[in-house]
């Protein structure tokens, strides 16, 4: 006669695993994920969140759907938390306030918030100190930087910027502007005053007019441009330091993580980017007269026009 034990252990063992992966599946979290549009920074950025966080995520494209239905649809999931991806995509969800809502690709986020408690996030933002760290070590000799903000817009990051220029024994000559007709008059203003322009993300400031008066002013007076985006490398800026889309993602779904598995919203600060990318268009190096600092850079780059340095910068 056979004996049945071992075969009901085994079905007692095989239930007990059914019922328990059940569970599992039923017990994962759910995110929407907002998203402004379809870009490949975001793409990345998104990519990087789903590395790192083990949630269940549904994605909305703001750019493909109005913004009543992106609320509709929060509404209808009821989600454990909104992802937001995206200047566009923090604004369309702000105003929920019972979903804890993490944000990334947002420049400036504080203009846009008013100390909501269930909303943290990774800032596009990267800290001035190790900007500016990254400027001296490819310029050292630099001491008197010059910039151009809208105090309506950049305030928060100007201030940062001369804490850390302080902190650096550098002087910073940061000039107001209203319009971005003030713009030229006042970066001629800075000539033979500053080493160094740092282009700041103000779209007052920048403009493409602004942007060509920026370049003739650097190659003519042999000042170098420190700017944001390495687009304006190719037309003639010195270095960039821009961040890093995938590694962000990781960083807010770290965030993330920690918010679902209990920790408070609130008590989780707003971080930057902990990951920055720093290019160095050696072209512009040469006929700024930027040598010496970058010979190493030059013979490892086998001729190529732009170097690039990744830094984490916790």
């Amino acid at each position: 006669m056979l004996n049945k034990k071992p075969l009901s252990r085994k079905l007692f063992v095989i239930l007990i695993l059914l019922v328990f992966c059940s569970h599992a599946a039923e017990a994962r979290q759910e995110i929407v994920a907002v998203q402004s549009v379809r870009v490949e920074p975001y793409e990345e950025a998104i990519k990087g969140f789903k590395s790192t966080c083990d949630a269940q995520i549904q994605s909305i494209v703001i750019s493909e759907r109005r913004e009543a239905d992106v609320a509709r649809e929060i509404n209808r999931v009821k989600p454990d938390m909104v992802l937001a991806i995206g200047r566009d995509a923090l604004s369309a969800v702000k105003k929920i306030k019972n979903i804890p809502i993490v944000y990334l690709m947002v420049l400036n986020p504080q203009t846009m918030l008013s100390g909501e408690n269930n909303i943290t996030g990774v800032s596009m933002n990267i800290s001035p100190e190790k900007q500016l760290k990254a400027l001296l070590q490819a310029v050292p000799q630099a001491k008197r930087i010059g910039l151009v903000y809208d105090p309506n817009r950049t305030t928060y990051l100007v201030k940062k910027a001369q804490h850390a220029a302080a902190t650096l024994g550098l002087t910073l000559m940061a000039k107001k502007a209203s319009s971005s007709k003030d713009v030229p008059s006042l970066i001629v203003d800075m000539k033979e005053k500053i080493d160094v322009f740092w282009m700041v993300p103000d779209i007052t400031v920048i403009t493409p007019d602004t942007v060509e008066f920026l370049i003739l002013f650097s190659m003519e007076n042999n000042i170098p441009l420190l700017t944001f985006s390495e687009k304006y490398l190719e037309l003639g800026a010195f270095m960039s330091t821009t961040i890093d889309p995938f590694d962000m993602g990781v960083q807010a779904g770290e965030m993330a993580n920690n918010i679902l598995r209990g920790k408070s919203g609130e008590r989780i600060q707003q971080a930057h980017a902990r990951t920055m990318i720093v290019s160095t268009n050696l072209m512009v190096a040469g006929k700024l007269g930027i040598h010496s600092n970058l010979a190493s850079a030059l013979e490892k780059s086998r001729g190529e026009k732009i170097i690039r340095n990744t830094q984490t910068i916790n």
